[in-house]
């Protein structure tokens, strides 16, 4: 059994991130996790975790349960292990996914959100669902396999929000969706290289007849993301790619018929200077639509801003493990384009957004 809980502080310039932290910064972002498992049978496991999160206007602490599985292994040796896993099951999602509610496993306050977005969480964390599990093993190094089917988180407003782009007030419902990665590492985990596939369906039901509500839609989103990451005895590099196809069918509303496609990408260093020092540094893009970086030409369609569309950001950190069990994180981010990362929720206009805009970010967190 066990848990962490976090408090962050956020100051930002011109726009809003996890409350109201123009002014005078913001402390509305709180993570309290109690996770346990149990093993009956040296294949079987049993394992689940409920958090309380409190991040701004767009989640308020409630209690929900971020994962709940029961997870088989068929075959287990020292070369190779297949298995199963059922219920509300982490994603294999790039390479932070796994870990990214823990603040512990993560290389910085705010994962990279051009791949890890804090709106998407929902939809990234966990699904309800199967995942067929392999890994093989050899002087070569491991080879791991994860894919599966899964219904998606999308019965929230961050979901919703992110899928549609605004609070309509329909029903969001998800169809059976997939995904899938492919991990290699070398023995020592020197080297880590993976493919992230995922395609997920969902179906937009509308309550009221259209022109007052949405008609009736679906959205195919398919991302692939590409990552690697080398890591030595003191730094570790660290980059993801993904390319986003996004298609909207019906909805009957000019501008949400769409076809596009999407990119985002970051690299990242982490020097480890002592066993209780750390920094980070990160290069971090997004775009919405290739084909319109600045925004400009989905503001015309759908009046959402087209600063709303993309974000570039670089981020400085540093981590200090005071004990093993208590960690401090200081975090400054330079979003010198963009406001994609930033939750409608927090920022009710967001034709008043500023596009450059800046963070700091401080973070305390306690594990047993």
């Amino acid at each position: 059994m066990h848990g962490f809980l976090s408090q962050g502080y956020f100051l930002t310039t011109n726009n809003n991130l996890f409350g109201s932290s123009e002014r005078g910064g913001s402390l509305d972002f709180t993570e309290i996790g109690i996770n346990a498992s149990w093993a009956p049978r040296p294949n079987l496991l049993l394992a689940a975790q409920g958090l309380s999160r409190r991040a701004g206007e767009a989640s308020e602490g409630e209690p929900e349960l971020d994962f709940a599985l029961l997870d088989y292994a068929a075959l287990s040796t020292a070369e190779r292990r297949l298995g199963v896993r059922l219920g509300r099951v982490r994603l294999p999602f790039g390479l932070y996914n796994d870990t990214r509610d823990v603040p512990f496993a993560r290389p910085s306050i705010l994962l990279p959100q051009s791949i890890y977005n804090e709106r998407t969480r929902e939809l990234q964390i966990s699904a309800d669902g199967i995942l067929l599990y392999g890994e093989e093993r050899g002087t070569w190094g491991n080879l791991t396999l994860e894919l599966g089917p899964a219904l998606a988180r999308v019965d929230n407003e961050n979901s919703e929000l992110a899928l549609l782009g605004r609070d309509f007030p329909g029903d969001l419902e998800s169809r059976w969706s997939f995904i899938g990665r492919l991990m290699y590492s070398t023995p020592s985990e020197t080297l880590r290289l993976a493919v992230t596939g995922v395609r997920l369906e969902t179906d937009y039901n509308p309550r009221f007849a259209f022109p007052d509500d949405l008609g009736p839609g679906k959205d195919l989103f398919e991302p692939v993301i590409f990552s690697a990451q080398y890591n030595a005895e003191s730094w570790s590099l660290t980059g993801e790619y993904a390319r986003r196809p996004i298609k909207d069918e019906g909805f009957l509303v000019p501008g949400f018929d769409l076809d596009i496609v999407g990119e985002s990408y970051y690299v990242q260093g982490i020097y480890r200077i002592d066993p209780h020092w750390e920094m980070v540094v990160r290069y971090d893009v997004f775009y919405a639509n290739v084909d319109d970086r600045d925004g400009s030409k989905t503001e015309a369609a759908t009046g959402i801003p087209s600063s709303h569309q993309f974000a570039k950001d670089w981020t400085v950190g540093v981590r200090y493990n005071i004990t093993p069990s208590l960690m401090a994180r200081a975090e400054y981010h330079n979003v010198y384009g963009g406001t994609f990362f930033l939750f409608p929720q927090d920022n009710p206009d967001l034709s008043a957004l500023d596009t450059k805009w800046d963070i700091f970010a401080l973070l305390f967190s306690y594990r047993f």
